[in-house]
């Protein structure tokens, strides 16, 4: 059969606002000409020796498992999860923990991207949008949310930008055995200058990470910083998206891609 693969991964790239001041990724980039040196060193040889004067391109990354395209596990959100299925929770899976067939499954896209920066998605607006696209979630259905964020990753806007899934609609869609989701704004949670904001105002710290947290109810994963997904169409299509197995971690980077069988 006909199969067709779309990248909804971005980049990891240095030196683009893709993440707050404090939590930006860093790569060195050394070319062949720049390792020949020591390549020749140890091997005893001439530089010219080598083909061209060229050893091998490498790159050093100094990352956070949270930077770039990535899965998050339940232990990112809270220490212990599945409250609301069995008495007294249990300790929260890590991305090694994370079941594979929960990674290979049919995909369905919330377009969110009218929705204000800021604004906190609801029950009622997962609803409305499975009503208007005529999509009925089944259980493990991989859910992305296409925000007004995905235009600006890079930007210095990035980070603020897009809406959030707030505990009421996280909850809505793991009730329904959702255990994968996916956002390509900065955080599945609305952005933070705009939790701060209604945080003080209210007092409510209940406000905080609300839609992460949903995570202790019920344990699921959540990517973040996805890309093209504006490309996707609603549904009729599978998401493929294994994590790096990066051992007892909180997240892993995750190269996400939509397959369609034409």
């Amino acid at each position: 059969m006909p199969r067709r693969i779309l990248d909804i991964s971005s980049p990891l790239k240095a030196g683009i606002r893709s993440d707050p001041p404090h939590m930006l990724p860093k790569i060195e980039y050394m070319d062949h000409h720049q390792t020949a040196p020591a390549m020749a060193e140890y091997m005893g040889v001439r530089i010219d020796q080598l083909p061209d004067g060229e050893y091998a391109a490498v790159e050093t990354a100094t990352i956070s498992t949270h930077n770039g395209t990535h899965m998050d596990a339940p232990y990112h959100f809270f220490s212990s999860m599945n409250h609301a299925l069995k008495p007294g929770g249990e300790p929260s899976w890590r991305i090694d923990d994370v079941p594979l067939d929960w990674c290979f499954q049919r995909g369905v896209k919330l377009d969110f991207r009218h929705l204000p920066d800021g604004y906190v998605a609801t029950a009622g607006d997962v609803e409305a949008e499975l009503k208007r696209i005529g999509h009925e979630i089944r259980p493990l259905d991989i859910v992305v949310v296409n925000t007004a964020a995905g235009a600006r990753y890079g930007e210095d806007d990035f980070v603020d930008t897009g809406c959030g899934m707030g505990k009421a609609a996280t909850l809505w869609l793991t009730e329904r055995g959702v255990r994968v989701v996916g956002t390509d704004a900065w955080s599945w949670d609305a952005p933070f200058s705009f939790t701060r904001d209604r945080v003080r105002a209210t007092g409510d710290v209940g406000l905080i990470w609300e839609g992460h947290r949903a995570g202790r109810e019920i344990g699921y994963f959540q990517m973040e910083k996805l890309g093209n997904l504006a490309t996707l169409p609603p549904h009729g299509f599978d998401i493929v998206c294994f994590p790096v197995k990066v051992h007892r971690a909180s997240a892993g980077w995750t190269r996400a891609v939509a397959v369609f069988n034409d």
